[in-house]
């Protein structure tokens, strides 16, 4: 390859959309198949462990991960897969966090506006809360699972592979970012988080796009779901509201100001500064 000739990036299409759901399916079917074999050799059902639930999670999004760079980043580059996770400068993180937390009160209030009872919300609300209660039994399995793998691997997925792919297969960042937010949204199976992980999505992608690192976007995700982890273990629910006893309007008001704030600051006042990789 000539010196100057331009580096090769991959992109993200709907060959890279089956590659991830592909490896997703095979990595968990053979977590699956060994849960059944350790039934009918050991007569222990591992589906039932923590220890199961954080093995096929992680499973499913590593096998997904090297499906895609085996079956159509490798072949598109002819180098594996690189991400990069270096630090911004300290200026940086005070203007993401702020950002992110207006963000996640405006969700709150959005996704409070959603009904919770009737013949089609109230089953699935109900159907909903007892899935969460299920994973929510054992507070260390959940930091595990919330704080540490999903922000990584779903960050890896829906910003490094789809978004990033969107964007070098030449779409305008800004769709780029609302498409991968969507799926981000939808993979979470149900209308109350769906809501939250469109918006907080969106404010993920834009730090992603703005520092190019995916370091700040794993711990804007692992603060947004150590909060709500911390509102669960101590208050049995996700609401800043209910928890802190003050009105979801207070809670929209400040969400608005911080969000819009630090928004501005973060893309019109201040200089980013990052190396990409």
């Amino acid at each position: 390859m000539a010196e100057n000739s331009p580096e090769k990036k991959y992109i993200f299409d709907w060959k890279g959309a089956f590659a991830l759901i592909g490896g997703m399916i095979v990595a968990t079917s053979l977590v699956s198949l060994l849960n059944v074999i350790s039934i009918f050799i050991f007569n222990v059902n591992l589906q039932y462990t923590d220890f199961y639930l954080v093995i096929a999670n992680a499973a499913g999004f590593l096998g997904a991960i090297f499906a895609f760079d085996y079956f159509i980043a490798r072949p598109q580059t002819g180098k594996n897969l690189n991400f990069n996770f270096s630090p911004t400068n300290a200026g940086t993180y005070l203007l993401i966090f702020p950002m992110m937390l207006g963000m996640m009160f405006i969700a709150e209030f959005i996704t409070g506006q959603i009904p919770i009872t009737g013949p089609f919300f109230g089953k699935y609300y109900e159907f909903f809360s007892r899935l969460m209660e299920q994973m929510t039994n054992d507070k260390a399995t959940m930091i595990v699972l919330a704080v540490i793998m999903a922000p990584i691997f779903e960050e890896i997925v829906f910003r490094g592979i789809i978004q990033k792919g969107l964007i070098n297969k030449g779409m305008n960042p800004a769709n780029a970012i609302i498409i991968s937010s969507v799926f981000f949204g939808l993979v979470h199976g149900n209308p109350w988080q769906f809501v939250g992980a469109v918006l907080l999505g969106c404010v993920l992608g834009l730090v992603y796009h703005k520092t190019k690192s995916l370091l700040l976007p794993v711990l804007l995700h692992a603060f947004n779901n150590l909060c709500s982890s911390i509102l669960i273990f101590y208050g049995d629910t996700e609401s800043f509201a209910e928890v802190f006893h003050i009105s979801e309007w207070i809670v929209l008001g400040i969400g608005i100001l911080l969000f819009t704030v630090f928004y501005y600051l973060f893309t019109r006042k201040y200089r980013v500064h990052y190396s990409e990789k």
